[in-house]
């Protein structure tokens, strides 16, 4: 066994900028806040990199015990880190591109209120994150599944005077705790089966049972894992909670909602793999719900004018791609993609901030229009961006999507032309975001101007791992395990995706460039079709009307005017009502008048004379 590297010190550093920022920031010029923030993140970063040097390949994962939480009986649960090959992936985003996103928001969130308090959060959130993926049993993930998930709450509502960003947190709250729900009862079963919540205890036994023929117990754990995934990484139908979170900062958006949170479903789906090899119910289960969820965002996104909301729904889309690759058993095509996707959606959300940061707020892509000799440095870096997500040659996000469809078409043919068509539409709905934005007149009233080294310093950055990260991920990222998809030479198969992407690319150009006017008229004849799409197929809307306000309703008419008013408060104001009305009583007998006292004796010495008198009657 190798020595101690004091893992502890990876999630410990930033959360003691969060407990700097949050107890003393107020108090802090900006400066020191910024340090306070960025250096934590840093170090943590650093000890990352000195641990992974030290652990050299990983051949065997290495393990931390640090003391005991839980004992009862046979179950022990302790506060254990490992670090394996998955996990020094994991370690790498979360710290690499959390650090530059820290240095990003220095710039972005230099005028806004709450500026200690935001950086306090965003650390306090780096802790949770980072303590999830360092986790050795189920029930430590948690922590930093249920952490991370306060942490996004936090932030998202972080405008506290904004109706709709409290609204937005509260949503992604609540729909999260769905997810959880799953994760908890996930839990209460691996402690049945296995008796114990410790990874390397719980795959040893799970590697020695059969494949299941049929659903048993390996596939209702891995259901409820998903369940669990869905929830945070945005899957259908616990999804919506997403693009609405993009009411809290862009920086935000990028960190959690792009490069780090919304992975952990991915991740933990990876890590139990051995649980999910062996119950292929819930791995076609996977397949169909992350490729339906690709196909419905990507279908959303085409149809939106908000900027961000563009970029979210490219989210949701992209997990199911990934989610995709894991039901094909090529958990380490989702991995790669996990890592790539970290690149480029950082640079679409951050560089989506630095255009907003230009137009002084403005989102919608309506009001925008020729930036891109306005903005040039925020332009050149989301063209690479861009390319990566369209899956074009040379760029990371064609590394690993083409390997996660060519994965999926070794499972299922029509499954893989359907994923191509989103591809395509990925590329298409992104292109029209750039041309819209960057091409043509501008169409705005604000006097758009560059944003500052500090913003487009982390731009550049990221944008070259858009393009080379791909290359310097793609070996790291397939030791993690033997990969059980399709191999060999899948020419034809590369030439389609690719293909599928560059005609994505095209379609936008020649509706958004070449004939503008074209895609008024293609929503006009689409008609009520367009506008099903355009109001996101109205899922919100049916959560509304069929869970959201009968349980309102059910709220207001049973547990509070039947239950709370009429029981609670009838039972209990009904016995004060009665003590009052007594004491009423009582009071009139001490009015503190000598006559009305005298008055009294008097009669109560005759009742008294009276009984007596009874009594030695009856003798």
């Amino acid at each position: 066994m190798t020595e101690s590297q004091s893992l502890w010190l990876i999630p410990i550093l930033p959360l003691i900028g969060a407990a700097l920022n949050g107890l003393l920031g107020r108090r802090l010029p900006k400066m020191a806040v910024s340090a306070i923030a960025i250096l934590s993140v840093l170090g943590s970063f650093l000890w990352v990199m000195k641990c992974l040097s030290a652990l050299g390949n990983l051949d065997t994962p290495h393990a931390e015990h640090y003391f005991t939480w839980i004992q009862s009986g046979a179950l022990e649960i302790g506060v254990d880190f490992m670090v394996d090959r998955l996990t020094r992936i994991m370690l790498l985003i979360v710290t690499g591109v959390g650090l530059l996103i820290h240095i990003y928001a220095v710039g972005y969130m230099d005028h806004e209120e709450g500026f200690s308090r935001f950086f306090s959060y965003l650390n306090l959130f780096m802790f949770f994150m980072l303590t999830l993926v360092l986790a050795k049993n189920f029930l430590l993930v948690f922590v930093g599944w249920e952490g991370v998930g306060l942490a996004s709450y936090l932030l998202i509502g972080f405008y506290l005077k904004e109706k709709f960003a409290g609204d937005a947190g509260k949503k992604a709250f609540i729909v999260n705790r769905i997810g959880d729900f799953g994760f908890s009862l996930a839990m209460f079963l691996i402690v049945i089966t296995f008796g114990s919540l410790d990874f390397t205890k719980v795959f040893e036994a799970a590697a020695k049972m059969p494949v299941e023929a049929h659903a048993g117990i390996l596939t209702a754990i891995a259901l409820l894992l998903f369940v669990g995934a869905c929830g945070k990484s945005a899957q259908m139908p616990l999804y919506v909670w997403l693009p609405d979170a993009m009411a809290g900062p862009t920086p935000v958006s990028a960190l959690i909602h792009a490069a780090t949170m919304v992975t952990a479903g991915v991740y933990i789906v990876a890590r139990a793999s051995v649980i999910f090899d062996r119950a292929p119910i819930a791995l076609d289960v996977v397949s169909y719900i992350g490729l339906l969820t690709a196909v419905v965002a990507a279908t959303i996104g085409v149809t939106q004018y908000d900027i961000k909301k563009v970029f979210a729904y490219s989210t949701v889309s992209q997990l199911g791609f990934m989610f995709m690759a894991c039901g094909a058993k090529a958990y380490s095509s989702g991995i790669f993609h996990v890592a790539t996707h970290a690149f480029f959606k950082a640079v679409l959300f951050l560089g989506a901030g630095s255009v907003i940061h230009a137009l002084h707020g403005e989102q919608d892509m309506r009001n925008m229009g020729g930036l891109r000799s306005k903005i040039p440095q925020t332009f050149a870096t989301l063209c690479f961006a861009w390319l990566a997500i369209s899956g074009v040659p040379g760029f990371s996000g064609a590394l690993s999507k083409d390997e996660i469809l060519i994965a999926v078409h070794g499972k299922s043919e029509w499954m893989f032309w359907v994923g191509v068509v989103t591809a395509g539409i990925t590329a298409f709905y992104v292109s029209r975001a750039m041309f819209m934005t960057f091409f043509g007149e501008y169409r705005g009233k604000a006097h758009p101007h560059e944003s500052p080294l500090s913003m487009t310093g982390p731009l550049w950055v990221l944008a070259l791992l858009s393009a080379a990260g791909g290359y310097l991920m793609r070996d790291l990222v397939h030791s993690i395990g033997p990969e059980t998809a399709s191999h060999g030479d899948h020419g034809s198969l590369e030439f389609i995706i690719v293909a599928a992407g560059l005609l994505g690319i095209g379609l936008a150009a020649f509706m958004y460039l070449m004939n503008r006017g074209l895609s008024q008229s293609v929503a006009k004849a689409l008609g009520p079709v367009y506008r099903l799409v355009y109001d996101k197929y109205r899922v919100d809307e049916f959560y509304d009307a069929a869970l959201v306000r009968p349980i309102q309703a059910g709220s207001e008419s049973v547990l509070w005017k039947g239950l709370d008013v009429l029981l609670i408060d009838g039972v209990v104001n009904g016995v004060g009502r009665t003590a009052s009305a007594i004491g009423g009583i009582l009071r009139r007998c001490q009015g503190g008048h000598v006559p009305s006292y005298a008055t009294w004796i008097v009669l109560g010495a005759a009742l008294v004379l009276i009984g007596f008198q009874l009594v030695g009657g009856g003798r």
